[in-house]
């Protein structure tokens, strides 16, 4: 089995960080944290939590843009509570389509609209609300653990996750500046929930996830833009030649001693018998995929340092740090049921 040497380091614990089902975007050395839950099906707030990867003494590491409770679940200009939802960073934005929320915790119908986090000097700080420029054309249906990622400059793809029942295998664009859905071809293989999809050199990487019965893996399949095709890459999926089957785990594009790769980390390789409302079996490993070898290497780091526990129902993103690509990732679900506080960078 063929390694790659990696570092983790705990970068900030904190009682409001402990969640599962949230997503995390990253911006600049900031890490926004936003959605999941505490007790299984209770949406925990509406709040952003912003990480601070690298701490200055002049500040906190921490810090949260909140809202109001008392409106927290109205239609006034703030998204509501919600947990399973999934965002992605254009152009110095980020951006957060459905999930789930509310007494009946349904997928949230916002017939196609996302919400915008701004976090900067140029944008200033807020939420905004990205309503499709044409109400009479097609939008991607309501959803709870799909996906999203994007090119980083005008489009994200959003694909698969739980709609109302069933799961969902289809893939969507969206130019955040004409404000236009569009259906492209679907991805092959099961419909899917908790799968991962990722972005690097005109192609969508995607891996894993839960087709109601089993975890699935053994094939990274590859959507080229261009074309507007799929193809599947398949390998072992037995741990030694590649990473074992797996869901609610995630895949990342990540550049790594200079060589375009994938990184895979942790995630749920057997559900629970209680669905959303247990933990199943997570896995300890990370593993790194080179895009033009196409091969495996399994992270390894040395002897006696800490790294995360088992997890899965995390959050993570690319981070650079010193000009240097690595990983964050941040809280979710322990084999125990509990939640995890936690917020780590891998480095290489």
């Amino acid at each position: 089995m063929a390694t790659i040497h990696g570092a983790w380091k705990l970068v900030h614990r904190d009682e409001v960080l402990q969640r599962s089902s949230q997503s995390l975007s990253t911006l600049g050395e900031h890490a926004l944290i936003f959605g999941g839950e505490l007790h299984p099906r209770e949406p925990r707030d509406n709040d952003v939590h912003i990480l601070r990867i690298v701490p200055r003494p002049s500040s906190g590491p921490l810090q949260s843009y909140g809202n109001d409770p008392s409106t927290s679940h109205k239609d006034d200009g703030l998204p509501s509570a919600r947990v399973g939802t999934a965002s992605t960073v254009v152009d110095g934005k980020i951006y957060y389509f459905s999930g789930r929320g509310g007494v009946d915790m349904a997928p949230i119908d916002e017939q196609g609209k996302l919400w915008q986090f701004c976090f900067s000097d140029d944008h200033g700080v807020g939420w905004h609300e990205i309503l499709p420029a044409d109400n009479s054309q097609p939008v991607p249906d309501p959803r709870s653990y799909h996906c999203i990622t994007s090119d980083g400059k005008t489009t994200l793809y959003l694909h698969a996750g739980c709609p109302k029942s069933g799961r969902l295998s289809d893939l969507w664009a969206l130019d955040v500046t004409e404000r236009k859905w569009r259906q492209l071809a679907s991805a092959p293989g099961a419909p899917r929930g908790g799968t991962s999809i990722t972005f690097s050199d005109g192609k969508l990487y995607r891996m894993g996830g839960f087709d109601g019965k089993h975890e699935l893996g053994g094939e990274i399949d590859i959507y080229d833009i261009a074309s507007d095709k799929w193809s599947t890459h398949t390998f072992s999926a037995d741990g030694n030649e590649g990473p074992g089957c797996r869901s609610v785990g995630t895949l990342l594009a990540i550049n790594v001693h200079g060589r375009p790769s994938l990184i895979t980390a942790f995630g749920e390789s057997d559900p629970s018998a209680l669905g959303h409302a247990g933990a199943g079996n997570m896995l300890p490993d990370a593993w790194l995929w080179d895009i033009e070898t196409k091969k495996w290497s399994k992270i390894v780091t040395e002897e006696g340092n800490k790294v995360p526990q088992p997890r899965g129902w995390f959050a993570a993103d690319v981070v650079t740090i010193d000009g240097e690509q690595g990983i964050i990732v941040q809280g979710g679900l322990a084999e125990d049921n509990q939640r995890l506080d936690d917020a780590w960078v891998l480095s290489f």
